[in-house]
């Protein structure tokens, strides 16, 4: 019992940091926005990230723990987060951290089709009417939360609603890449592989697209410089391990659903760091589409524990 307690605890801890980490982030990007760069930005950021995650896999290497096919599987996925995340970096440059934030839910949506396409298991989660009225709440709310601020949106905003719907769709991609391709090895040593062919691609992007090759961050503060370092350590290094410690102590459901709350975050923190003013419409539908996404959870999170009883009860009636 006490060890149940303490895991969750733990959970609830780890969970906790992922949220205000994550959320932090986009301010960071936006904050950067006028100083560097997003190839720049991109480079800096995910080759210190590499660097505090290759001993992970020197590690392993020398002691002869690597899985086989590691490299060859993280292909696959690593491509498409090289994508998704020059486009995540590139809406910060075009519209405020808020309003992006909310333009990402629209990811629920695209995994939700990815996996019908994908995996014939997910066919009975998605049909469900529960499911499909949450989708229809994420599409509604994002939708609403996305045209009707205090503005109409033109130039700039338009491209960056359209760089936070494609980032959405990229991500979620970049989830079931994983799952298809990664599913057999652990979520670290995973992670730590897709994480050096991502560093590698954006540093050669730095080099030959970055302003002066990327040279522009020896401008900036030794402050800016030191955030530019801490924002990798809190959105990748780290923000990646408490995520899946998270997920081992209390499951995807739940450290997905609490995850949910992040454009609420970086809401409120924007407002107060960039004076961004988000109007009551936008809340609103934004509460809706989160309201959709938690359901869509929930009824995964269910079906899933259907299975899993189906399954055992299966299994004893054989051993009977």
């Amino acid at each position: 019992m006490q060890h149940t307690t303490a895991r969750t605890a733990t959970g609830a801890l780890t969970i906790t940091l992922t949220l205000i980490g994550w959320s932090s982030i986009p301010l960071f990007l936006y904050f950067f926005s006028y100083q560097i760069d997003a190839w720049t930005s991109n480079g800096w950021r995910y080759g210190f990230s590499a660097l505090l995650w290759a001993p992970v896999l020197i590690i392993g290497a020398l002691r002869g723990r690597l899985p086989a096919g590691l490299w060859r599987a993280a292909i696959v996925p690593s491509i498409v987060n090289c994508v998704g995340q020059v486009t995540f970096t590139w809406a910060h440059y075009k519209i405020e951290p808020g309003l992006l934030s909310f333009g990402l839910r629209s990811q629920m949506l695209f995994a939700a089709v990815g996996a019908y396409l994908m995996f014939a298991g997910e066919r009975r989660v998605i049909r469900s009417p529960v499911y499909l009225l949450g989708v229809a709440a994420v599409l509604v709310g994002t939708a609403v939360a996305v045209v009707k601020g205090r503005q109409p949106l033109e130039g700039a905003q338009v491209e960056g609603i359209v760089l936070s719907v494609v980032t959405g769709a990229l991500f979620a991609g970049y989830a079931l890449a994983v799952r298809r391709y990664m599913n057999r090895y652990g979520a670290v040593i995973a992670f730590a592989a897709i994480s050096q062919y991502t560093a590698a691609v954006m540093v050669v992007l730095m080099l030959v697209l970055g302003c002066h090759n990327g040279l522009d961050v020896i401008e900036m503060s030794a402050r800016d410089i030191a955030l530019l370092l801490i924002s990798s350590v809190i959105g990748i290094a780290l923000g990646h391990v408490f995520y899946y410690m998270s997920i081992a102590r209390l499951g995807v459901a739940v450290s997905s659903g609490v995850l949910q709350l992040h454009p609420f975050g970086v809401a409120v923190a924007s407002y107060y760091v960039f004076d961004e003013y988000l109007t009551s419409v936008q809340w609103v539908s934004g509460a809706v589409a989160v309201f959709g996404a938690v359901l869509m959870l929930s009824v995964h999170g269910r079906m899933a524990r259907r299975r899993m009883r189906e399954a055992s009860g299966a299994l004893s009636a054989e051993s009977g």
